[in-house]
């Protein structure tokens, strides 16, 4: 295991009160601010006889770009026009103001809602459109295409989605040696029982703070189902450490929890993942940050997170049954292989016999596959002899 980052280590101090109200508040009239000066160029335009239109920052692979020297991916300066009397783009146009009206209304009242609610907030049957038996156009399908905007909105206004006053559900789970201020209320993640700590989608440092963080490391799991293993043999007492899991990709939230004790409390991030193209790409994110979201990797990406396993190596050096064999199919095959042009995947060699072996064997396997051995091998075994010869790959 590394090198112990515990001994003499100081927790950060929690911002007083006052502080952190006055941090909220601040953050609440700058976004304000943005959002009346996006509708006053537009009000402005109209009124000098131009055509209105919105720039919104393009997230997409081509505007995304690979920073090797601080090891995130970081999104570029390509922008994409949103103009009112364009047929291609008039909709998206009214969705991005609609939005920008609800948020606006948020931050007035000091209030917050969730993806959904900001959906239903916005949705509603346009005037006009229907007619002779025909049902009117509503202003968005369905969530996906109201998380969209709110994601553009986030780029174009420049705040992060939580100063929007929107947040997503929570999913992901914490338990171990470090004590949470959530909101004002004092949680000892020592304490959880069974169900552990529900982690926020809003993990900002005037929402939540540290206290009486004593770990060594953080262990992430992909999964509840591994995660309840652990929880239930205290791994994390015995080998002082946090215990996460993000419920497959792991959301927002729990990035965010994961980078901050890494950065303001120096705690190696060890992720235990699934031997499958979606595993290898789960620890992508975690370490680089994601296409969608490279505005937001100074905040989320870990480039020194750590990939312990499940491995493709692990099917004869743990004396594995063709019980736990799952076929790779022609999509698996695809990810893997586009996994491994990533250009923070390219040049590490470790990664790359990875990928190949996985590809060579034909099939994948999950953590869970370790119970065959037996119940909590993975906890009591693999992972602890995995931990004292540091057998990762970064």
């Amino acid at each position: 295991m590394a090198k112990k980052t515990s001994s003499g280590r100081k927790p950060a101090a929690s911002a007083p009160k006052k502080v952190r109200e006055q941090s909220r508040a601040d953050r609440g009239v700058r976004t304000s601010d943005a959002i009346t000066t996006l509708a006053d160029g537009i009000v402005t335009s109209a009124m000098a006889g131009r055509e209105p239109r919105v720039h919104v920052p393009t997230r997409s692979k081509s505007n995304t770009k690979w920073n090797k020297s601080r090891g995130i991916l970081q999104m570029g300066t390509d922008q994409q026009e949103r103009q009112l009397f364009n047929l291609g783009q008039a909709r998206k146009f009214m969705q991005t103001l609609l939005h920008g009206q609800g948020i606006k209304e948020l931050i007035d009242a000091d209030k917050t809602l969730s993806l959904r609610g900001m959906f239903y907030k916005s949705l509603h049957t346009i005037q006009g459109t229907g007619g002779k038996g025909r049902p009117g156009e509503k202003t968005f399908n369905d969530q996906t295409e109201s998380d969209g905007i709110l994601e553009d909105l986030e780029v174009t206004l420049g705040s992060l989605r939580e100063e929007l006053h929107v947040f997503a559900k929570k999913r992901g789970t914490m338990v171990g040696n470090i004590t949470v201020i959530d909101s004002g209320d004092t949680i000892d993640c020592r304490r959880m029982g069974s169900g552990g700590y529900a982690i926020p989608s809003i993990c900002e440092p005037d929402v939540i703070q540290f206290e009486n963080v004593d770990a060594d490391f953080v262990l992430h799991v992909e999964k509840d189902t591994v995660w309840q293993r652990f929880n239930e043999d205290k791994f994390w007492r015995e080998h002082n450490c946090i215990l996460t899991e993000g419920s497959g990709q792991p959301p927002r939230g729990v990035r965010r929890m994961l980078h901050r004790l890494n950065k303001e409390h120096g705690l190696p991030i060890i992720c235990l993942l699934d031997c499958d193209p979606w595993g290898h790409y789960i620890y992508s994110v975690i370490k680089q940050g994601s296409i969608s979201l490279a505005f937001e990797s100074e905040r989320l990406a870990i480039p020194e997170a750590k990939y312990l396993g499940i491995r493709s190596k692990d099917y004869e050096a743990c004396g594995l049954s063709d019980d736990v064999q799952i076929e790779l199919n022609d999509r698996d095959k695809q990810r893997a292989k586009q996994i491994m042009e990533y250009p923070w995947f390219q040049e590490k060699r470790g990664w790359q016999k990875e990928i190949k072996q996985m590809l060579s064997n034909g099939f994948k396997m999950e953590v869970e596959s370790l119970i065959t051995k037996d119940i909590s091998y993975v906890t009591e075994v693999y992972v602890p002899e995995r931990l004292k010869a540091e057998d990762w790959l970064v």
